[in-house]
């Protein structure tokens, strides 16, 4: 739709678009599983970016998908603000590093539950950009357990 990408979206501007490929996740309460993950940012013309993240099982059934929002109020800082159909929300917050050819983003997120929802108190999330080579990393704490690597994914640019 050729809109602008509004000025402080600039040092995160190299993630917009779609990616996808292999997951693995791990917890200490489940058995070790794969996915397929699909990562989307798209530019809605505003100072935020919209984020998708669906995944799938390896027979193509539909496994997780979350929905929110990309800003950066300043440069340096980056917020996530994240909605997951199971119960939770998730209000991140971190830093954005923009090198010539790298990208990290790192957040810390508090979590608010459903009554029904399983219990997730806090998240972390790492997205490392190195050409068309996006790594994702997940930890949360979650249902007792302390704050545990959860899941990684290595997607590359569709």
């Amino acid at each position: 739709m050729g809109m602008d990408l509004a000025l402080s979206l600039a040092p995160v501007a190299a993630l917009l678009g779609t990616w996808r490929g292999d997951g693995a996740g791990e917890y200490p309460t489940i058995e070790d599983f794969a996915y397929t993950d699909e990562v989307v940012f798209t530019n809605v013309g505003k100072p935020f970016l919209h984020y998708v993240q669906r995944s799938w099982s390896p027979d193509g059934a539909p496994m997780h998908t979350e929905t929110g929002y990309l800003r950066i109020p300043v440069v340096g800082t980056a917020e996530m603000i994240l909605a997951q159909p199971m119960g939770q929300t998730e209000l991140a917050e971190g830093t954005v590093v923009a090198e010539a050819d790298r990208l990290v983003l790192e957040l810390t997120a508090r979590v608010s539950n459903t009554a029904t929802a399983k219990r997730v108190d806090a998240t972390r999330r790492r997205y490392e950009l190195t050409g068309d080579r996006l790594v994702t990393t997940f930890a949360m704490a979650a249902v007792g357990v302390p704050m545990t690597h959860h899941l990684s994914s290595d997607l590359r640019r569709v």
